[in-house]
């Protein structure tokens, strides 16, 4: 599987975005802290969410005496926008004119109103 398809795999699943979050916010975490945050879930399944983000690369693993210490990795995330993400801005900036189009017409049709 290419790097980009282990990627989107990773982010398929609401779980490991979550976890993705959580290190963004917090930089740095044991295994231990991150289950903690999802009471839901066994620990077990939060270390194998875990393997699958470490896998795909999204996060990076370190081992401080007996315990692992998890952060973001964000590179997989920026190559994944840079190579294929942009492709879709036009696309964006294109829709967010037309919208802007329409307000401002929205906007001229009440002031030409009575009372308006």
């Amino acid at each position: 599987m290419s790097k980009r398809r282990d990627a989107f795999a990773a982010l398929a699943d609401p779980t490991r975005r979550s976890i993705l979050d959580l290190l963004r916010d917090c930089r740095t975490l044991t295994a231990g802290e991150i289950a903690a945050r999802f009471p839901r879930v066994s620990r077990a399944a939060v270390s194998k969410q875990l393997r699958v983000l470490r896998q795909a690369r999204l996060v990076k693993a370190r081992e401080r005496g007996r315990e692992w210490h998890y952060s973001l990795d964000p590179r997989p995330l920026a190559e994944i926008y840079r190579d294929w993400l942009s492709s879709f801005a036009p696309y964006w900036e294109e829709s967010l004119q037309r919208l802007k189009r329409r307000v401002e017409e929205d906007e001229g049709q009440r002031m030409n109103e009575p009372g308006g």
